[in-house]
């Protein structure tokens, strides 16, 4: 039976089918490959692990910078097979990256990560990379262009949310360049952005579960002021630390810097 036009899309480069179920869209662009390897800046003992593959379009300049280890994680058991024939040197492993444990990337070496995430698992994923990984070392992503420019927004703006304060708590982000729908087959609808993320130095002092508690309710109801958001929480304390960071009960959570979540997260 022949495949449905309603779950494939054929890019006509490559010769197979992207599956719509995957959210797959294959980048083919060689200059823009090259710019995104060339951001990890890989160095012989260097460890470097790629998030969806795909057809190698990042895998051959990965490999050709000839790390200590690359191992890649490709959903898509086809695509696992096809770069482990185009690639010798790489570890494929056929899983799912929204599984994996990421906090057993041991921090012995340090662990670079790359990848062409799915526009619909991207959030998630970097949610749990950054907060487990200890391990990591630097991480260059392609995701959606909002979702790039949420990430790395700041206080006061209105694309700042929970997802700028849960990533900036763990990673610096820096958002490198753009790319237009041109540069993958099939075209997506919408324009990406390549975005470079190194991990904060020194002791993390606050607790990710109270932040990640913190963040969803504050986020839930942005436009309110934290003494109705946090009505049932308030007491002494909590006013001081605000004013202390110069805010009051009628400031809302998107004037909150991540390191103020942070602090109002102990005692909330």
């Amino acid at each position: 039976m022949p495949p449905s036009k309603n779950s494939l899309v054929a890019p006509p480069k490559y010769g197979r089918f992207a599956k719509k179920r995957f959210g797959q869209h294959f980048l083919h662009d060689t200059g823009v490959c090259r710019r995104i390897v060339d951001a990890l800046a890989i160095q012989p003992q260097d460890r470097v692990l790629e998030i969806g593959p795909g057809h190698g379009a990042l895998s051959i300049y990965i490999s050709e910078a000839a790390p200590s280890i690359y191992a890649a994680v490709e959903f898509d058991l086809d695509l696992a097979l096809e770069l482990r024939d185009k690639c010798p040197g790489v570890l494929p492993l056929a899983a799912d990256a929204m599984t994996l444990r990421w906090e057993r990337l041991v921090p012995e070496g340090g662990w670079k990560i790359v990848g062409n995430l799915p526009y619909n698992v991207a959030s998630p994923l970097m949610w749990d990379i950054f907060s487990q990984a200890r391990g990591l070392s630097q991480a260059v992503f392609m995701v959606q262009k909002e979702v790039g420019q949420r990430v790395a927004a700041g206080p006061g703006t209105k694309i700042y949310g929970g997802l700028s304060v849960w990533i900036q708590s763990f990673v610096v982000p820096r958002m490198l360049f753009t790319i237009g729908p041109g540069a993958f087959t099939p075209r997506p609808k919408v324009d990406s952005a390549v975005l470079s993320f190194i991990p904060r130095t020194g002791p993390r002092n606050f607790d990710p579960q109270a932040l990640a508690s913190l963040i969803k309710k504050c986020f839930q109801s942005r436009r309110k002021q934290l003494g109705k958001i946090l009505k049932s929480q308030i007491n002494d304390d909590v006013v001081r630390e605000l004013e202390g960071m110069g805010h009051t009960l009628r400031s809302r959570p998107e004037e909150l810097t991540p390191i103020h979540f942070q602090a109002l997260s102990l005692l909330v």
